[in-house]
């Protein structure tokens, strides 16, 4: 299945930077995989010269793979993709290079969807409906931040069940001591043996 809405808007974003057409060039016949965790979807990104196909089907063996949730895969596209990769939330199978460059190529095509939208409902019909979205999507992270601030306050407070995170720290200081006094100690029993011998 041909994902040609998303296609176009791709490639109309990267025929309009420079700098995208130099990525999108750099990675002529290179293909990336993103596959859906949970679920029975992958899209396959591929460059070719200047433009980008995308597709849900691929013969070959792609470059580069994301592999993810669908949360996790959706924070790639948020202000900070690099985070869902340093907790694991994401993984990258093959070339990671190919994986970080089609990264650098999507974040500087990235469609604005509030632009996409006014070509069908017009500026200002568009332009409420983002709006809107703005809104209810700042309530849902706000919503979300006070839920996991409640919940880590329970476990940590109420439930006991987490140390806190001085009593984690307090902890990690206290291991740290006890390998550095162990490594002190098999040192001076070793030069003690050394002296004995």
């Amino acid at each position: 299945m041909r994902l040609t809405p998303l296609e176009s808007a791709l490639n109309r974003n990267i025929a309009a930077s420079s700098a995208a057409r130099a990525l999108c060039r750099r990675l002529d016949t290179k293909v990336l995989a993103l596959h859906v965790e949970g679920m029975p979807l992958s899209i396959f990104f591929r460059a070719q010269g200047e433009q980008m196909s995308l597709d849900t089907k691929y013969d070959g063996t792609p470059n580069a793979t994301l592999s993810g949730t669908p949360l996790s895969l959706l924070r790639m596209a948020g202000p900070a993709p690099e985070t869902a990769l340093r907790t694991g939330s994401v993984h990258i199978h093959g070339d990671a290079e190919v994986a970080q460059t089609f990264s650098e190529l999507l974040k500087q095509a990235r469609p604005d969807l509030e632009e996409e939208l006014s070509r069908v409902i017009g500026d200002v019909a568009a332009h409420q409906v983002g709006n809107v979205a703005r809104s209810a999507l700042g309530f849902a992270r706000r919503a979300a931040d006070t839920f996991a601030q409640n919940v880590s306050e329970y476990l940590q407070e109420e439930g006991r069940d987490v140390p806190s995170r001085t009593e984690a720290d307090e902890f990690i200081t206290g291991v740290d001591k006890l390998r550095d006094d162990v490594d002190r100690f098999e040192a001076r029993l070793a030069l003690l043996e050394r002296k004995r011998g």
